[in-house]
């Protein structure tokens, strides 16, 4: 079980008492202790939580109107933007970022997404090559650069970190944020200290930031710690935090390291980044509905796939709406995300997979479409287009039946909502 899960789940138990006294306070405590510590939060950490949630449930006095397990929600609200820090806000300005972690940190995919998080918003930004001992790392970081649309520098098979650092300036002197990337080891060692203060001193850095993994749980704390001693660190970007039940233990801990968390990554592809912020985060561990990024990320989608507002069913639903439709769902991450964005993160995994899989089969079967077949979908009635759909797609024709059927009610009910004009007024009123 997860930090979320498990909070939900002790909210949810709580919200079925029929009495809010001490003792189901301290019942709802013990939950979150065992809740807490499974996901790895430091146990000094967790009593203090927990002790403060006691104190205020029980000796504040409860706001007229307002429900005693809503009150207590919002305390453990407040109590866990406090226990993982507050929201980071990104200059956005000329400056170079210096990124620094130990291997499987995920430091160079990091890279790129903060370079292509600086470019959608308007910057011109760059990558520079450091990683001078880990092999393929030029290569990778190139690839990276390609996809993020950014420029790159690295000398293929350089030894100096520092030189590059240098030179790579001088490349890319009229680049807005430069982003340089450097080695990393299975710990903090005495000859990447050297490296890294080399680097540090010829690439003067405006930020200095840790990669730490959501995985390592509370040993994130200790790595910012030893890395600030070492180099100086002023913040850090905690990765992996969509499959990593210690996510809740690295934020705390970094937190308690006082180390400023300023990003954190949240899937692989590289616009799975955003600023930590603390109000949105514990929201979703909560289960409240985030309306503001699920349109964020449905216009970046949408942006990435080059998809238009006709594509997109403006006019008509027919198959090739509906697979553009299909390209821009791609590009918004995994099903489970935007679950959790519409305020519903506990849909059953099997669901999820099962959905995620339907979508992915469906795109593959439009894409052995003809372009009339796509405009009109009442000729794949003929049973040999089918056959030729099913065969070219890879899919079987009981595949291909399987989405006309659910295209033809997806129609019925887009037709219905266009015909609407009470949901239309309720759509303008948010636009």
């Amino acid at each position: 079980m997860d930090l979320g899960e498990g909070l939900r789940k002790a909210i949810a138990k709580l919200k079925r008492a029929v009495i809010i006294d001490a003792k189901t306070i301290r019942e709802f405590n013990n939950e979150l202790q065992r809740t807490l510590l499974g996901a790895d939060v430091e146990v000094e950490l967790v009593l203090q939580f927990t002790k403060g949630i006691e104190e205020k449930a029980l000796k504040s006095t409860l706001p007229k109107g307002v429900a005693p397990t809503d009150y207590i929600t919002n305390i453990v609200y407040d109590g866990l933007v406090k226990l993982m820090g507050s929201s980071y806000e990104p200059q956005l300005k000329k400056q170079r970022i210096l990124l620094m972690g130990l291997y499987g940190s995920g430091k160079t995919t990091s890279a790129a997404k903060l370079a292509k998080f600086y470019r959608d918003r308007g910057l011109s930004a760059a990558l520079i090559c450091c990683d001078v001992t880990r092999p393929a790392a030029y290569e990778q970081l190139e690839t990276l650069a390609k996809q993020a649309n950014v420029d790159f520098f690295g000398v293929k098979g350089g030894k100096d970190a520092a030189a590059i650092a240098a030179e790579g300036l001088r490349k890319l002197k009229d680049r807005q944020v430069i982003i340089c990337d450097t080695s990393g080891r299975n710990a903090l060692d005495s000859d990447l200290i050297k490296e890294l203060r080399g680097v540090d001193s010829s690439f003067k850095p405006d930020e200095r930031v840790l990669v730490v993994s959501a995985d390592t749980g509370q040993i994130a704390g200790k790595q910012a710690t030893e890395f600030n001693k070492a180099v100086g660190v002023s913040g850090v970007v905690v990765t992996k935090m969509d499959g990593s039940g210690k996510g809740g233990g690295a934020l705390s801990a970094t937190n308690a390291a006082k180390a400023r968390i300023m990003f954190i990554g949240l899937g692989e592809k590289l616009g799975d980044m955003e600023p930590y912020d603390a109000d949105k985060f514990i929201g979703s561990l909560l289960g409240i509905p985030d309306i503001a990024s699920l349109v964020n990320r449905v216009e970046t989608a949408v942006r990435d796939a080059g998809v238009t507002a006709e594509e997109l069913g403006e006019g008509d639903l027919n198959l090739e709406t509906f697979y553009a439709q299909l390209r821009a769902m791609n590009k918004m991450g995994p099903l489970k995300n935007l679950f959790g964005m519409l305020g519903a993160p506990d849909v059953p995994k099997e669901m999820v997979e099962k959905g995620e899989d339907k979508l992915n089969r469906y795109k593959v079967i439009i894409s052995s479409m003809t372009r009339e077949e796509r405009a009109n979908e009442k000729l794949l009635h003929d049973p040999s287009r089918v056959r030729r759909i099913a065969g070219g797609s890879g899919t079987g024709e009981k595949d291909v039946r399987e989405l006309v059927s659910d295209f033809n009610k997806m129609k019925k009910m887009f037709n219905a909502m266009k015909n609407d004009r009470s949901l239309k007024k309720r759509f303008a009123g948010l636009t």
